[in-house]
């Protein structure tokens, strides 16, 4: 009986094993959640792992006929993958393979062809146009933001400045199409630039590997695997860190929703819609692209891992979610429908980030009127912080595009948003997605001849700074830029040069760090109190007046986006003084006003305002 109980015994030792088994990283798999969409650390199994006896790889292929591995290891011959688990997973380890080295999985379907796979979850792949993954383990590199870490915080009564950022082309060391700076190089030109111009967050464009840079990194073939064009994983890493130890927060762009229809990568994978849907006709997007299958739970957690695993291996802040609404709805299409499974995975995406990140920030880029996209999971939203108000955006620059003489008809463009602001938590953005495809440059959207467009740009962004919500502007933005951004070249830094420009680079600068400094700006950003309409009924002389509060301060902001002089008479219920903190029309800003250092109204109950054209001002109110 003893023999028969000790081999019994031996025999559940080894389905533990198998059902429980230890990746090299020494994390567990947890199949069942893999399977049902609850896992967020299947990177930790997947993928290739270095370790003492070599480099163990595993791949999750269920369709496959058989899957070999291929390398520089083994002269880039097949060596077979063993089955584990249930057989939906191939695993191998190879004894003479080491980081450094480039790899496949050879894939073969029923009827015998193959394919050369990119590793779904491998952590770093060589420089395009190759499109082999590296071997490269988790890193033990080490961070030195433990301060940054401590002061974190995802609350919605702080400023939250971003700069959103192309790596390729901030600037460039050549103009050949590789001439990038690599992260470590970066970083001691861009940290700087980002204090001295009153930046706290810097929001980079998808880093995950892609092949063709026209997409940006939104056509993605390595989720796990930063780009190789900047650099090595530690090198992104070491430029988190030194943001980190200079105050600057770091969100990036991740996209959740599709992926490159690469035929190496994850289309057909393992010789069927692994990933994607089998249909086209929601399978595919109108960017080309595959659209990920959210109602299979290895995809969510294929995804979720990913999240999980920038957050955590990179010490990034946050996530800025790319095409939400095509998530929330069937091609992104309110009339088709909603996608239930999307919406479920998002709202587990986020609830689960934020078990184990609560201070991480996630951002939906959304343009639909879905609600509840930055209510909890708890009351049935989708688990948000922010979202993108693209509704603001729109009628912001559409109002500035217009004529003046036709924003009398257009005044409550700017009005609206108050309307409806407090139903969720806005970033206010003006992205790459506004000056690329014809659109034009902020500058160049102003309506007017090329002295026109700067004072009304200045007056813009005054406006969109005094708005409530967090803010966000492309790079090349501060600089009034006139050419549309080009992934291909470096930002136009000539343009220092040229005095408007100058002035208005200033301009931005003085109005970023103002706007970090004054918490009436900020503080009850999320509060209707902290806001109120002073006159937003002065459509014929397109006057616009408002208040922003907080405990500590109260700012008058006081707009005219006419084309000529206004007289604007401000009435109190009691005796103020107004300080002025900046106004658009400064001779330092390129503009023609010139102000007291420290400008003091002092009235009994009433304050008059000359206000010259497409300007605004700022006044602290006693």
């Amino acid at each position: 009986m003893s023999i028969i109980f000790v081999f019994f015994i031996l025999i559940l030792q080894d389905l533990y094993e198998i059902l429980l088994r230890r990746a090299p990283s020494g994390a567990a798999m947890e199949f069942y959640d893999f399977y049902t969409g609850q896992d967020f650390d299947s990177y930790r199994f997947l993928g290739a792992h270095p370790s003492d006896s070599g480099v163990t790889f595993c791949t999750f292929a269920p369709a496959a006929q058989h899957v070999s591995i291929i390398g520089d290891f083994n002269g880039w011959t097949d060596t077979g993958m063993g089955k584990i688990y249930d057989g939906n997973f191939w695993e191998c380890t190879i004894p003479n393979a080491a980081p450094g080295m480039r790899y496949k999985y050879r894939i073969y379907k029923k009827d015998g062809s193959f394919l050369d796979h990119a590793d779904p979850y491998a952590f770093y792949s060589e420089v395009r146009p190759g499109t082999a993954s590296v071997i490269c383990g988790l890193s033990d590199y080490h961070f030195h933001d433990e301060k940054w870490n401590r002061s974190r915080s995802a609350s919605y009564n702080k400023p939250i400045n971003i700069y959103e950022l192309h790596f390729g082309s901030w600037k460039k060391k050549t103009d050949a199409p590789d001439g990038w700076y690599s992260y470590q190089e970066l970083a001691a030109l861009l940290i700087p630039y980002l204090k001295e111009n009153g930046y706290n967050y810097l929001e980079i464009m998808p880093l995950a590997e892609h092949p063709c840079d026209e997409s940006w990194g939104y056509q993605e073939t390595g989720f796990f695997s930063p780009t190789s064009r900047y650099g090595t994983p530690d090198g992104l890493k070491a430029f988190i860190s030194q943001c980190h130890q200079n105050g600057i927060g770091v969100i990036l762009d991740f996209v959740p929703v599709h992926f490159a229809v690469n035929d190496y990568a994850l289309w057909k994978y393992d010789g069927t819609s692994l990933y994607e849907y089998p249909s086209a006709d929601v399978g595919v997007n109108e960017w080309g692209s595959c659209n990920f299958m959210h109602s299979r739970g290895e995809v969510c957690s294929f995804l979720q891992s990913a999240a999980c695993y920038w957050l955590r291996e990179f010490h990034f802040d946050g996530l800025r979610m790319d095409a939400v609404s095509n998530l929330i709805y069937w091609q992104g299409r309110p009339e088709r429908g909603e996608n239930k499974s999307a919406i479920r995975f998002l709202q587990n995406l986020n609830q689960g980030l934020k078990k184990r990140f609560p201070h991480a920030l996630l951002i939906a880029e959304d343009s639909t009127a879905y609600p509840g996209v930055t209510a909890p999971v708890s009351q049935n939203g989708l688990g948000f912080d922010y979202k993108w108000d693209l509704g603001w955006m729109n009628d912001t620059l559409s109002y500035f595009q217009a004529a003046p003489s036709q924003r009398t008809q257009l005044y409550h463009k700017l009005t609206f948003s108050m309307h409806y602001f407090y139903n969720e938590h806005y970033l206010l953005p003006l992205s790459h997605d506004e000056v690329v495809h014809g659109k034009a440059s902020i500058v160049q959207k102003m309506n007017g001849g090329y002295e026109d467009k700067f004072p009304q740009a200045r007056a813009l962004y005054l406006y969109m700074y005094a708005h409530p919500g967090i803010k966000l502007s492309f790079m090349g933005n501060e600089l009034g830029q006139l050419r549309e951004w080009d992934e291909k070249r470096e930002q136009d830094w000539e343009l220092e040069d040229y005095p408007l420009h100058k002035a208005f680079h200033r301009f931005l600068r003085e109005l970023n760090h103002c706007y970090l400094t004054c918490p009436a700006l900020w503080e009850l950003d999320s509060s209707r109190e902290g806001f109120q309409w002073i006159d937003c009924h002065q459509e014929e002389a397109c006057i616009y007046v408002f208040e922003r509060i907080s405990d500590s301060q109260t700012i008058l902001a006081i707009f005219n986006f006419s084309d000529m002089t206004r007289s604007y008479i401000f009435t109190c219920d009691r005796i103020r003084t107004f300080r002025l903190l900046i106004a658009s029309d400064m001779t330092q800003f390129g503009g023609t006003c010139d102000y007291p250092e420290k400008e003091l109204l002092f009235r009994k109950k009433t304050a008059e305002f000359t206000l010259s054209a497409f300007s605004g001002r700022w006044y602290l109110l006693d």
